[in-house]
């Protein structure tokens, strides 16, 4: 018998090639077991949850993102990311713990499950707090060790980096819950060594190697003075770009550099929101995609735009770069939606497992409601959700099956205490920068 049988949906399947229908899906052992078509005969099942005509899809996948920062929502504003960096540092160096990043970390992972969004990449202090937090809240999650050359905001030095990023393998083997990384912060914060070090790594523990790449001008400059290169084509010679590597904004890229990407496998994650907030510039998105470079999305963290809300950076990348490119055409529907989904899966490793709704696949999905006046009528669900959709129209969410999300509420674990903690913390944090 099959275990969940959703029914009366409009499923998007979002495979390639693959196009919406209205129709069912079963569920069994937490993986899809059938789509079935409208009139299509339906198998018995222990559970059945008619959709009432909402919009079941894949969740979406965050491939770069700060969850515990979502302490500092809000803190520092109205300033460019390099002197916007040194305000957050220090705010993130008075508070930050073990304890804080739990904290801080369940912050995070809870707002990204109730919006739909069943994996993550999370760069940050502490990373095992992260690990930890994504398990409780019920996320497939990447993260593991940083590197950073300078005395980072956990307290810990440049020289126990290795160490901990070693310890982190070792604790946190790679399935398909947890793939372990290495995440060095970027090129002007580490130095070659330590970057290769890193990329080696995550290359012989089967993670991925996650670094913050060509965010803004002062960042090409600086690496350029240093180093005689700009950012992708240093970390080129370097020989870090392969299918592992997510390189985290992109902004500014030439055409070289662009080529260069396309032809090592690299992943670009697009964080639009925060690339636009700090103004650090529009990537060139459209170029990538018509190279063949692989481009994912995140959201940054919700100290750089405030919340970690994958739909209004799913909705920017598909919209923003018509209007720079005056080309209606930059970015269709079909690519944004896989650049939020299916691509990010990939860029995890996890392709063969989820990022879209297909047979043998985990069950990792969300239900939208369209019973409201903003979505209806719905002639083309895709179009609906990479257009119309929000984060509150999520009203359930499964990883692996598990109902992770009911009913628009975290359906497993309680989220007050920590909204408790964190109220509490509030004072000394707006201190911190006082």
């Amino acid at each position: 018998m099959t275990d969940l049988l959703i029914t009366n949906a409009w499923i998007v399947p979002g495979a390639d090639g693959s196009a919406p229908f209205r129709g069912a899906l079963a569920v069994e052992g937490g993986r899809i077991a059938a789509l079935i078509g409208e009139g299509g005969a339906l198998p018995a099942a222990a559970q059945v949850l008619d959709a009432q005509g909402g919009v079941l899809a894949a969740g979406l996948v965050n491939t770069h993102c700060h969850a515990a920062d979502s302490l500092f929502r809000g803190l520092v504003e109205n300033l460019p990311l390099e002197p916007w960096l040194q305000t957050v540092w220090k705010a993130e160096g008075a508070i930050l713990s073990a304890e804080t990043c739990r904290m801080g970390a369940r912050l995070g992972f809870a707002e990204l499950a109730l919006t739909g969004c069943t994996s993550v990449v999370d760069m940050f202090w502490h990373p095992e707090e992260s690990a930890e937090a994504a398990a409780e809240i019920g996320l497939r999650v990447s993260c593991g060790g940083l590197f950073f050359d300078f005395p980072g905001m956990d307290k810990k030095g440049p020289e126990v980096r290795e160490a901990e990023a070693i310890a982190f393998f070792d604790r946190f083997p790679k399935t398909d819950m947890l793939v372990p990384a290495t995440m060095p912060h970027g090129a002007y914060t580490v130095g070659p060594e330590n970057l290769q070090l890193a990329h080696r790594l995550a290359a012989e523990r089967g993670g991925i190697f996650s670094v913050h790449a060509a965010e803004t001008v002062a960042e090409n400059a600086d690496v350029s003075e240093r180093y005689g290169n700009t950012v992708i084509r240093h970390m080129a010679k370097l020989g870090i770009l392969d299918a592992r590597t997510i390189l985290a904004h992109c902004v500014h890229l030439e055409d070289e550099e662009i080529a260069i990407l396309a032809e090592t496998g690299a992943v670009v994650a697009h964080n639009p929101v925060s690339n636009l907030k700090l103004a650090s510039g529009v990537a060139r998105i459209p170029d990538m995609l018509k190279a063949g470079v692989h481009v994912t999305l995140g959201t940054d963290g919700a100290i750089s735009g405030n919340d970690i809300d994958m739909w209004l950076a799913l909705r920017l990348a598909a919209m923003l770069h018509k209007g720079a490119n005056r080309d209606a055409t930059a970015v269709t529907t079909e690519q944004a939606w896989r650049m939020a989904t299916l691509s990010g899966a990939e860029a995890m490793g996890l392709g063969e497992v989820t990022g879209s709704l297909e047979v043998g696949k985990y069950a990792d999905m969300m239900l939208l409601d369209v019973n409201r006046p903003h979505a209806q009528p719905i002639f083309d669900p895709l179009t609906h959700l990479v257009y119309s959709a929000g984060k509150s129209d999520v009203t359930d969410v499964w990883v692996g099956g598990r109902r992770i999300v009911e009913g628009g509420a975290l359906a497993s674990f309680d989220i007050q205490p920590t909204l408790d903690g964190v109220k509490a913390l509030t004072p000394q944090i707006a201190a911190s920068i006082a």
